[in-house]
C-alpha cells in the first residue's frame, strides 16, 4: 500500500457521507470527525454539492484525508480533482474509469465483490479494493473466500458496516478499513449533532484498537 492507502489503514474506518447542505455543513462536520479521531471522509456524488463539500473540507483541514464517493463518469473524476479530492471511490468495478483515474495520479478504489472484478483489478494493478455492498454481498465470508485466489488485495467493505460488525470485520487482515454511514447519517447531519457524529467516531477507533490488539 502507498501512503494515502497506508493512512486510511491506520485510521481504520471511513465515514461515507451525502451531504445535502454542504456549505453550511461540511465544516462542522469535518471538524467532529477529526475531533472523533476519524480524519478521513468519503464525500458521495449521490448529492449535489459534493464537490463543494470536498473542498470545503480539503481547504479548511488540509490534514484531513477527503475522497470522492459514487463517482460513475470521468467528469465527476475531474471535479473531484479540482475539489482538492486525494482518492476517488467507485461502486462498481468499471475498468476504463479505473484507468482514467490512473491516468489521472489519482487513489482509485472500485467497488468489487466477484472473481470477475478481482481479476481486472489485479490486472489493473490495483492493491485496495472496496467491497460492496458488503454484507449484501456475502459479508466477510465472502471476502476471506475471495482472499484465497487473491491474497495480494486488502479490501475495504462498505455497506451495512456498524458498531455492531466493526470488530468482526476490522480484525481480519484483509481488510484495510472499513467504510460506513453509521457515524454519520442524514438525522444526525441535517441537526447538526456534531457531539453524537464525534462520539461515534471515537466508539469507533475504539473498537478498531481493540479488534487490531486481540
Amino acid at each position: 500500500m502507498n501512503d494515502l492507502q497506508k493512512r486510511i489503514a491506520e485510521i481504520g474506518v471511513v465515514p461515507v457521507i451525502k451531504l445535502n447542505h454542504p456549505e453550511r455543513d461540511a465544516a462542522p462536520l469535518a471538524e467532529a470527525l477529526i475531533a472523533g479521531g476519524v480524519p478521513v471522509a468519503e464525500v458521495t456524488f449521490r448529492a449535489a454539492g459534493a464537490a463543494t463539500a470536498i473542498r470545503a473540507m480539503r481547504e479548511g483541514f488540509p490534514d484531513m484525508l477527503v475522497g470522492a464517493g459514487t463517482v460513475l463518469t470521468e467528469a465527476q473524476v475531474d471535479e473531484a480533482i479540482a475539489a482538492g479530492a486525494q482518492f476517488i471511490v467507485t461502486p462498481g468495478m468499471d475498468a476504463e474509469l479505473v484507468a482514467y483515474c490512473q491516468a489521472r495520479g489519482i487513489d482509485v478504489f472500485p467497488g468489487c465483490t466477484t472473481p470477475t472484478d478481482y481479476h481486472t483489478a489485479y490486472k489493473l494493478g490495483l492493491e485496495v479494493l472496496k467491497f460492496f455492498p458488503a454484507e449484501q454481498s456475502g459479508g466477510l465470508a465472502k471476502i476471506k473466500a475471495m482472499s484465497a485466489p487473491f491474497p495480494m488485495f486488502k479490501v475495504m467493505p462498505t455497506g451495512g458496516i456498524s458498531l455492531k460488525n466493526l470488530a468482526d470485520y476490522i480484525k481480519n487482515p484483509v481488510i484495510a478499513a472499513c467504510g460506513g454511514s453509521y457515524m454519520v447519517t442524514a438525522e444526525l447531519i441535517d441537526n447538526g449533532k456534531w457531539d453524537e457524529i464525534t462520539t461515534l467516531c471515537r466508539q469507533s477507533v475504539e473498537i478498531v484498537k481493540a479488534a487490531r490488539r486481540a
